[in-house]
């Protein structure tokens, strides 16, 4: 497994690609994409690089302007996610989700919708059985991230109740990699 984790320079080239290509049904951004490969390296079983490459692009992929361009994309999304496999499995405390920042009334707050919203797109993909209460307690706490529209904050966000559910979402994507690790 190579899990040399990537560059700066390889996240913007990510970056670059998904808005020159993306449309409404793809994933737009690095916590999107970022969310939606943890749940891929969590699932229960190996997701198929021809589901879900073309997943990322809402079904159907691009028209690439080139081979080269198409398989360094792809290169650098195996690396990201083999870094993610990586982690989880060997060093979980070192996982750390791409999840935004924004600054509201004087406040910085972390935004993890988009990371979540990747997540249950990668969980569809995966095909994720129903699971045992215990974890299905943990998906809800991705789950309902994913489900808030936080791109534009209230005036009246409880900051810190909203950072404090925040704060649940990578201890849930570890517990639910862990379970579905000792599953396989």
């Amino acid at each position: 497994m190579h899990a040399q984790p990537l560059a700066p320079a390889d996240f913007e080239f990510i970056e670059d690609i998904l808005l020159k290509y993306g449309d409404d049904h793809s994933v737009l951004n690095l916590a999107e994409l970022d969310g939606y490969f943890t749940a891929l390296v969590s699932s229960p079983a190996q997701v198929d690089v021809g589901e879900w490459f073309p997943a990322i692009w809402g079904g159907q992929n691009p028209e690439w302007e080139g081979v080269e361009e198409a398989q360094r994309f792809l290169a650098l999304c195996v690396r990201h996610m083999n870094t993610l496999a990586a982690q989880l499995a060997t060093d979980p405390q070192a996982f750390k989700a791409r999840f935004d920042d924004t600054e509201h009334q004087g406040q910085v707050v972390t935004l993890a919708e988009e990371w979540c919203f990747g997540y249950i797109r990668g969980v569809t993909i995966g095909h994720w059985p129903a699971l045992p209460a215990e974890q299905a307690g943990q998906l809800e706490k991705i789950s309902w991230c994913a489900e808030q529209d936080n791109f534009e904050l209230p005036a009246d966000l409880d900051v810190d109740a909203h950072q404090q559910r925040v704060s649940a979402i990578e201890p849930a994507a570890r517990a639910l990699h862990d379970y579905w690790l000792s599953q396989r």
